[in-house]
């Protein structure tokens, strides 16, 4: 069988909420909610007040943050945080009960900051939020007695006589080196000398049950013996004000020679009181906190810890100023680390063929990052700035060129007579781009040909007279000619209105011309593409020096010689704008030069900032 709470076999009796025995929870109020609220001032803001006599009690933060939590009694006394000081994570003593101080591991865990306590608190306490960045929200919850309701616990742990809050008073101090030290202590964390209550000595009286009557004590000349203080205890500490108790023994009156215990009235014997002995402070020691997470996770890395200089005083250990640490030599903040040797990159496989059978291409091969056990990783494992590139631009030369041809036009230039038919030639490459005729040769296929309808007899038709002279003396010009509208008969020719020919296909009235060879010129092809999108690439063309009948020649001015390269795209690469990635923090350039950004909380509380280096590192490699 199982035994309650009351401590009886087979008792099903549980403690409540309210830490009644065998409560139903009415004695008691939960008291909880969430501070939400916007801060836009940095420093301390008050988030809620935990009244005397709470119990349960937890405060914590919905997520983490670079915000602090602080809490600070009624009367001005820093328990934790205080005066821009922060405490270490620990167990904290104040209102009359231990705060347990937890901050999570600063890189591995996304929980925030927590106070917990069990109270009873025996006075009116406050939490702050020491603002620096949006507030996650704040969960505070903690149990209050019911109306007229007097905690159990707290009675039977009060000692007789003891008020029902527990205060006590602070003794004197003993010398100027403690008091130096008190002092030194409340500017550091902000708390008054009533920080740390100590017990007096003889304040509470010996509780004597009621239904005992004190003995009576014989006549002091009669006794034979009596007690004797021979000395005092062993000091509970070395230092930093510890206590001790006298030690009295049985003796004669006469001789004070030491005999049992038996021979003196044990109902006489004093009552040992606690004194403080030690007084002075111990020497100052540093605190080492430990080691965080290494800043990378391959390859030499940095990680930090905290130092701080402390010193015990009355069983509490003091945050204290730097220079009573002078005499130790002070541990390292920093230190080098290497969780494992970082991955590196590998080429995989050869280069490709290029792209394109002639002109400029790209050709591309496979670049892999792998671990040192031979794994394929992220590319995020390896350095981006030595990354081998996996595409790049190729010439296979000159593009071989053809005559392409029409098929002949259905239809006879003239309705009767001679006429001709014609059909389109153009010298074009396989990727039906335009280029010059040199490469299609001097065989230029004929772009007409003969063809007639039968005699004309009274019809109407276009006549068109003679070519004038060439515009220009050498190299390509027009020339003119008079078109117009007859009837033919026979051996005449009359002259109509051109709205009697407007049916027919008018016959062109200018054309090109070439008299003689101006000499050689430089020609050249379009612009490749770029070889790059952005932050500078490079584009090609062929330029080639031909003579008047389009063969090459050696007899351009080479000074004016078209550029056969010349750089593209010189802009900074801009990447695409995500309105969902913004940086949820200040201070995001702390990560990215921590090069946090490889873990998916940091990628994603610093989205903008995490975004632009790494657009910044692979830039090199062009878009694709």
């Amino acid at each position: 069988q199982s035994i309650g709470c009351d401590d009886y076999l087979g008792s099903d009796k549980v403690i409540d909420k309210c830490g009644i025995c065998g409560g139903d929870n009415t004695a008691c109020k939960v008291v909880s909610g969430v501070f939400k609220h916007t801060l836009t001032n940095l420093g301390y803001h008050k988030i809620v007040e935990i009244p005397e006599g709470a119990t349960k009690i937890n405060i914590t933060e919905m997520s983490k943050s670079n915000n602090y939590l602080a809490l600070r009694s009624r009367s001005g006394r820093s328990i934790i945080n205080g005066n821009w000081a922060i405490d270490r994570p620990g167990r904290y003593e104040g209102g009359g009960t231990m705060f347990t101080y937890k901050r999570p591991n600063e890189i591995s865990s996304t929980a925030g900051e927590s106070f917990l306590a069990d109270g009873p608190t025996n006075e009116v306490l406050d939490v702050y939020m020491i603002h620096q960045q949006p507030n996650p929200g704040i969960h505070y919850e903690y149990i209050i007695p019911g109306d007229n309701v007097i905690s159990s616990q707290l009675l039977a742990h009060r000692r007789p006589g003891e008020p029902l809050n527990g205060q006590l008073g602070m003794p004197q101090s003993t010398n100027q080196e403690e008091e130096d030290l008190r002092r030194e202590a409340d500017s550091l964390t902000g708390q008054s000398a009533g920080t740390f209550p100590v017990m007096q000595p003889g304040r509470f009286a010996p509780h004597q049950p009621e239904n005992q009557m004190p003995a009576v004590q014989p006549p002091r000349q009669n006794r034979e013996y009596n007690w004797k203080q021979i000395g005092k205890t062993e000091c509970s500490t070395t230092c930093g004000k510890g206590s001790q108790y006298p030690v009295f023994h049985c003796v004669n009156r006469i001789t004070h020679e030491e005999v049992s215990e038996s021979y003196c009235d044990s109902s006489t014997k004093p009552i040992p009181e606690e004194e403080a002995c030690n007084l002075f402070p111990c020497p100052a020691f540093w605190d080492i906190g430990e080691w965080s997470e290494c800043s990378k996770t391959c390859g030499l890395g940095m990680q930090h810890r905290q130092i701080l200089c402390r010193q015990m005083y009355a069983n509490r250990t003091l945050t204290v100023q730097q220079y009573r640490c002078h005499h130790l030599e002070k541990p390292e903040t920093t230190s080098t680390c290497q969780l494992k040797i970082c991955s590196e990159w590998q080429i995989r496989t050869e280069w490709t063929s290029c792209s394109v059978p002639c002109g400029v291409g790209q050709r591309t091969r496979d670049v892999k990052c792998v671990s040192n056990l031979g794994d394929v990783v992220d590319d995020e494992e390896c350095n981006m700035k030595l990354r081998p590139n996996d595409i790049e631009n190729c010439d296979m030369g000159p593009c071989a060129k053809s005559w392409f041809l029409t098929e002949w036009s259905d239809r006879c230039s003239a309705e009767c007579g001679d006429g001709v038919r014609t059909r389109s030639v153009v010298c074009m490459t396989n990727h039906v781009s335009s280029l010059p005729l040199e490469g299609c040769g001097n065989n230029r296929p004929s772009e007409t040909t003969p063809c007639n309808n039968g005699p004309c007899a009274g019809k109407v038709e276009w006549f068109a007279g003679a070519w004038t002279q060439c515009s220009t003396e050498c190299g390509s010009g027009t020339q003119q000619r008079e078109v117009i509208c007859v009837r033919k008969t026979e051996g005449n020719f009359d002259v109509l209105n051109p709205y009697e020919c407007s049916y027919l296909e008018k016959p062109p009235s200018q054309q090109s011309c070439y008299l003689k060879p101006c000499g050689s010129k430089w020609f050249h092809t379009e612009w490749s593409t770029c070889s790059k999108s952005c932050e500078g690439g490079f584009r090609v063309r062929e330029v080639r020096c031909l003579s008047d009948d389009m063969t090459a020649s050696t007899q351009c001015e080479p000074q004016l010689k078209p550029e056969e390269k010349e750089p593209c795209n010189t802009q900074d690469c801009v990447p695409e704008i995500d309105e969902n990635c913004k940086d949820k923090y200040y201070n995001c350039n702390v990560v990215v030069q921590a090069r946090l950004c490889v873990y998916t909380y940091y990628k994603t509380a610093c989205c903008a900032s995490c975004t632009r280096v790494a657009n910044r590192q692979s830039g090199f490699l062009g878009r694709r």
